[in-house]
């Protein structure tokens, strides 16, 4: 394997690394003592620039330290979802909800982009996004917020759930527009190489990457507190 390819590889076991010490922590299985061997790590990834043979070396590092943090780094709030922070019990549902309001986001944006699009949302990030997709989407999914408040009470009220939906709705469309930013940014087409075609396989997470601090953000903020 060439030197490149090790970087990616430690890169990105140092991005597995921490979901996991993220998950391990929120739940209350290990103590704040996971975290050392990933600040090691951070460490390593920094004293590596000294011995970065390229022409460009801080940027390297710093290339590094990013995709830490918008890889790993925001994905991991996940976690911080799914436990409460007192009992550390387990609590999918708000992180379920992320998802199915994602999905339908994307889903509502999409076919009423195509239909009636003609107001672009932001031409020079994302030409085929349109302010009449981004309504079509936080329409269907505020209603579905309002069903789902319906049938399940016990797990959340209706204006919880309406504020969840438009919380995930505008964090979810900055979030595919920051990959796109990306992807532009870096000259390339897809994300990566898994699911050629459909942008890469961060296409389908970058939705989710800046939904979950946001959706963490006002849980923490206006529910568990």
């Amino acid at each position: 394997m060439e030197h490149k390819g090790w970087n990616e590889l430690f890169g990105i076991t140092g991005g597995i690394y921490l979901f996991t010490a993220t998950f391990l922590f929120a739940g209350g299985f290990v103590s704040s003592y996971i975290f050392y061997p990933y600040m090691l790590f951070l460490l390593i990834v920094l004293i590596s620039a000294l011995y970065h043979t390229g022409s460009e070396p801080i940027i390297h590092c710093a290339m590094s330290f990013f995709a830490q943090f918008y890889c790993a780094g925001l994905l991991s709030t996940m976690n911080f979802i799914v436990f409460d922070p007192v009992t550390k019990l387990y609590f999918p549902y708000y992180a379920l909800l992320i998802f199915i309001f994602v999905w339908l986001n994307d889903t509502g944006a999409y076919l009423t982009g195509i239909t009636f699009g003609k107001h672009r949302l932001f031409q020079r990030i994302s030409p085929k996004k349109s302010w009449e997709g981004f309504w079509g989407g936080l329409t269907i999914v505020t209603l579905s917020s309002q069903i789902i408040a319906y049938y399940f009470p016990q797990i959340i009220n209706w204006y919880h759930s309406l504020a969840i939906a438009i919380v995930v709705v505008i964090f979810a469309t900055f979030g595919d527009l920051v990959e796109s930013l990306l992807k532009r940014n870096s000259k390339v087409k897809d994300s990566g190489i898994l699911l050629p075609g459909h942008g890469g396989i961060l296409d389908r997470f970058d939705s989710v990457i800046l939904v979950s601090p946001a959706v963490y953000l006002y849980l923490e903020l206006f529910i568990r507190n």
